[in-house]
């Protein structure tokens, strides 16, 4: 089975950029430091070490205290998203033997694949809410997007709702000291994952 892209999914992919930094209004994050996280974000990158120490400097109060563990947090992340994805992966598979066989919801392995690539870029985007301390981190156009691209390939939305937790369990067991703090995070990207059609 061969499979390949259909002209409204190929319309929809650029449009579906989950991300908003609209939130980031306090004086602070006027400028660059808000250009440094939007560019990371445009290149499809988690932040680097050097982006978060130049926010760090730009933004007054995240290099000591809660800010400074939020941006712990973001590297502790980004530096264990192979194995924090692996595990979501397999939590997926766990929970819907079958999935990538054939008559599965994610066959072939093109489909499987990009879905696994889904979770990587969803962890991304979380820690980037994470190190701004922005809660409120998605935009509601690149949703809407991204809910009618999932309906156009038809993706398993439960079974990505079930990544985007296992994402969360795991990345709280990375982080066992910040787990109250990074939870709420994941949580609103699941609730807004939980809507999609």
């Amino acid at each position: 089975m061969t499979f390949k892209l259909s002209d409204r999914a190929k319309e929809l992919i650029p449009k579906s950029r989950i991300v908003s930094f609209a939130a980031l209004t306090e004086p602070q994050w006027a400028g660059a430091a808000v250009a440094r996280l939007q560019a990371a974000d445009d290149e499809g990158r988690y932040l680097t070490d050097e982006d978060v120490a130049f926010v760090a400097a730009e933004v007054p109060g995240l290099s000591a205290g809660q800010g400074g563990a939020a941006l712990s947090a973001a590297c502790s992340l980004r530096d264990n998203a192979e194995n924090i994805v692996t595990t979501a992966r397999q939590e997926v598979l766990l929970c819907y033997p079958g999935i990538t066989e054939p008559e599965g919801d994610l066959y072939p392995a093109i489909r499987a694949e990009a879905c696994w690539r889904d979770f990587w870029h969803f962890l991304r985007c979380i820690t980037y809410g994470i190190a701004s301390g922005s809660q409120d981190f998605t935009s509601a156009e690149g949703l809407h997007y991204m809910n009618l691209l999932y309906q156009e390939m038809q993706v398993p939305l439960s079974a990505m709702v079930t990544g985007l937790e296992a994402l969360k369990v795991e990345s709280l067991k990375q982080l066992p000291d910040q787990a109250d703090a990074i939870a709420p995070y994941f949580d609103h990207l699941i609730a807004k994952m939980r809507i999609f059609k």
